[in-house]
């Protein structure tokens, strides 16, 4: 069986090495348009490479999955993290898991996943094409595929099955390989990006990192925890990545503007930022307000909430008063800020959207209308947040195609 995998990252590698375990006879091809492959492998994690996570703190798979958390619960029926870590530790790969559930090789160096992946793809007798841009996709009346390519109109092959891993794209036109065949596209949007915040005094504290702290979209139930990190340009971080992969669809429909709400404190009771602050008055009431930080709230931001709640550093806490209080609780929990575009997380890239999952049979990742077509990866409309959870899903889609086609390829 001749089976073409369009695409060489992450999807594509995994899936066409299981799949020649598990069906040696198995004629397997990875066609890739770049002249380099495993290029978002390389810069994931920071060039580290976050394989996937320990999930200890996910306890609904949507908080990691907004899209297609129900096609991961199925995957993960047949591969799931923790035989990812077993994989790639039976492949030679040391791991560590890190405190926030990162996990990454202990080498902290993507180029030995590369290695891995380039290995035992050879080893197997996996084909590698580099430079051969896949322009169109077209069903043979035999059953079989044509896999036509861009630049050369006659060169073109045939094969028995394909699988697509090319990876999210942020327009619409990186789906037109798929265009003679019946599936269904979800528009494809931005995912994993920061909130720019122009003109605004806190892009003064570029640099400040608050270690935990809650940011919501006012007038939308979503919103996200973790570290918050101040730029020149606006806010990124954990917090800031979580929450414009909820929001993703929703701030393109605005075209990026919203507005921002921020609980430095990532405290979501009042009362008890109250009582905290009657506590320092209590204790320190003679002590001047810029020397006494609630929360251990950093010198540069904590003056500049101060001045944003319109009290003086030179005030004395016993001076406050009720008023006071009630403005520096309020800028506390509930500041707000008014996010006027995106930017980019690094050179990573995340898509919302691609094949839509009613185009797909959830068990074994294969189209409901053409035989012998699956995809995997982020090619479906299935991302997640940031720390490991989005190569996770390529991993597992991958394995569970692999298994899939090596069934029908074995009997």
């Amino acid at each position: 069986m001749n089976i073409a995998i369009i695409g060489g990252g992450a999807a594509g590698f995994f899936t066409a090495i299981n799949l020649a375990k598990l069906a040696p006879d198995a004629n397997i091809t990875i066609y890739e348009g770049a002249s380099k492959v495993l290029a978002k492998v390389a810069i994931s994690g920071g060039g580290r490479c976050n394989l996937t996570n320990s999930f200890d703190e996910i306890k609904d798979l949507s908080s990691a999955y907004p899209r297609g958390a129900n096609i991961i619960k199925r995957a993960f029926k047949l591969f799931d993290y923790k035989d990812t870590y077993n994989w790639f530790e039976a492949a030679g790969v040391k791991l560590v898991t890190q405190s926030d559930g990162c996990v990454f090789p202990y080498s902290q160096n993507s180029e030995e996943i590369i290695d891995t992946f380039l290995n035992k793809s050879s080893s197997l007798g996996v084909k590698l094409k580099v430079s051969h841009r896949v322009s169109s996709v077209e069903k043979c009346a035999n059953g079989g595929f044509k896999l036509m390519f861009s630049g050369e109109e006659q060169r073109y092959v045939l094969c028995d099955a394909v699988i697509v891993t090319a990876g999210g794209n942020p327009k619409l036109e990186g789906f037109e390989m798929l265009k003679t065949l019946p599936l269904s596209i979800v528009k494809p949007v931005p995912s994993l990006f920061t909130f720019n915040i122009p003109n605004d005094s806190i892009t003064e504290l570029m640099g400040v990192v608050v270690e935990s702290a809650t940011v919501s979209l006012q007038g939308v139930k979503m919103k996200a925890s973790g570290a918050l990190l101040i730029t020149h340009w606006g806010m990124s971080g954990p917090a800031i990545l979580k929450l414009s992969a909820y929001a993703a669809r929703l701030l393109e429909e605005k075209n990026y503007r919203a507005n921002l709400s921020v609980n430095w404190v990532n405290e979501r009771f009042e009362d008890k930022v109250i009582a905290e602050i009657n506590n320092i008055i209590d204790q320190n009431g003679q002590k001047l307000v810029i020397n006494v930080r609630p929360y251990n709230i950093t010198s540069r931001l904590w003056v500049a909430l101060l001045k944003r709640a319109d009290i003086s550093d030179e005030r004395r806490w016993a001076e406050v008063g009720r008023k006071g209080i009630n403005r520096l609780v309020n800028i506390l929990t509930n500041d707000e800020y008014t996010i006027d575009g995106k930017s980019r997380f690094r050179d990573e890239f995340v898509t919302c959207g691609g094949v839509s999952l009613e185009s797909i049979n959830l068990s074994t990742m294969e189209s409901k209308e053409c035989e012998n077509l699956y995809f995997a990866g982020e090619i479906l409309d299935v991302d997640a947040i940031t720390g490991g959870f989005n190569l996770q899903a390529a991993w597992s889609t991958g394995y569970v195609i692999a298994h899939s086609l090596a069934k029908k390829i074995n009997v």
